[in-house]
């Protein structure tokens, strides 16, 4: 019996490739497909085939235009190198508008004025930002994903207070997340001074006017040291554990919404933040919220169009909407339902940008590692604090919305 080469079955298979790269062509030119749009996201796993399948595939179907996927859990690196490379993709999804707005300024991204009504969105999600070298002002970035902070969820028992909320056996951490580890600690710092200090000390320090080594600012982070016993062996167990990893029961974790429905399944429920940080001051209260927001680096008509689908109302969006003009929350439990209502601003609560997505890349990867290193050496927090501020630059982005009835 003859055998097939090593080198004759490799031409073979890339022939059986192109050969089917060719049917889905013509198949698709038949059907008078309309063009292409490369789309970069960090969805992947369940949520990207919900993307795929409630997203994508209507948009490619109503207006035949094929989209490129390309799912990374390294996105600020990848679309950096892509960039880099000149093949950036068409439209970029990226979470918090502080990266965003580094590429603003270096004229990488398009304005979507005209793409969509932006008075459907919170100043906060949708906000018309000056540029250097551009006399007006523009919007350059659409929330497609929104995402509610400031939760403390619990299992079994009264919810927690902070009484009952003190001691390293008590939270539930775990701060490895590949290459982006660490963001649990930053979420944990900037909710802490947000329910210590209030929105207005909060938006001055998440936008640079307001220095790393401020007495309100070291006051976050000694106090979340203290809360979960930095220096100790559970929070140096955190550094090697998973955000997502399940926790035990009667555990607390500091998370957001997208893990509604892991605590939900257990019986779960949440708290305010601020019922469990110590010394909350008298504007203790407001939300941290966060969101994914795309940006046109291409603006090829047909990522023009992929941006107009993405802000229809009517379209089914991933987890929660950021736009005022979506399907109302009704008829989801009753945990999903005040979640949406928060973020929507139905009921009229402070909500502010999670800091560390405001802060340029390098001053968030920064922050990244230093909550990582707190955890372990809590001593050289102060060290830390001026290596952060010699980071810091001054920006101006709308941080925080106060809404009142």
């Amino acid at each position: 019996m003859s055998r097939i080469r090593p080198r004759t079955l490799g031409i073979l298979c890339v022939c059986l490739v192109l050969l089917g790269a060719g049917v889905v062509a013509g198949v698709r030119w038949a059907q008078s497909w309309k063009g292409s749009v490369t789309l970069l996201a960090n969805w992947s796993g369940a949520e990207r085939e919900r993307f795929e399948e409630d997203v994508i595939g209507p948009f490619e179907e109503k207006y035949r235009i094929d989209v490129l996927y390309q799912g990374s859990s390294a996105l600020s690196q990848v679309l950096a190198a892509d960039v880099a490379a000149g093949s950036a993709p068409d439209v970029a999804v990226l979470p918090g508008p502080g990266e965003l707005l580094a590429y603003a300024v270096d004229g990488r991204l398009h304005p979507l004025d005209g793409l969509f009504d932006t008075g459907h969105y919170d100043e906060i999600w949708a906000p018309r930002v000056t540029v250097p070298g551009r006399a007006d002002p523009h919007t350059y970035w659409l929330p497609v994903k929104a995402g509610l902070k400031s939760m403390v969820w619990y299992t079994g028992g009264a919810p927690p207070t902070v009484e009952s909320a003190g001691g390293a056996e008590r939270w539930c951490l775990g701060m490895e997340s590949g290459a982006t580890s660490g963001w649990p600690g930053t979420d944990w710092v900037e909710d802490i001074l947000l329910q210590q200090a209030g929105p207005q000390v909060y938006e001055e320090w998440a936008n640079g006017r307001l220095a790393w080594t401020d007495p309100a600012v070291r006051r976050a982070w000694t106090t979340w040291g203290d809360l979960v016993g930095a220096g100790g062996e559970p929070a140096g167990r955190a550094l090697t554990t998973g955000y997502a990893t399940d926790c035990a029961d009667r555990r607390l974790e500091h998370q957001g919404s997208f893990r509604a429905e892991h605590w939900r399944a257990r019986g779960g429920d949440y708290v305010h933040s601020s019922e469990v940080v110590p010394g909350a001051g008298p504007d203790a209260g407001a939300w941290e919220v966060a969101g994914d927001l795309a940006a046109l680096l291409n603006p090829t008509e047909e990522a023009r169009q992929l941006i107009r689908y993405l802000a229809d109302p009517g379209t089914a969006l991933p987890a929660y909407p950021a736009n005022e003009a979506a399907a109302p929350t009704g008829g989801l439990d009753g945990t999903r339902e005040e979640i949406g209502a928060v973020l929507l601003g139905a009921q009229r609560q402070t909500r502010c940008w999670d800091a560390s997505d405001v802060m340029p890349r390098p001053l968030r990867d920064a922050f990244h590692r230093a909550v990582l290193r707190h955890l372990v050496e809590p001593e050289a927090l102060d060290t830390q604090l001026r290596e952060l501020q010699r980071l810091n630059v001054e920006r101006s982005l709308p941080v925080c919305s106060r809404r009142t009835a």
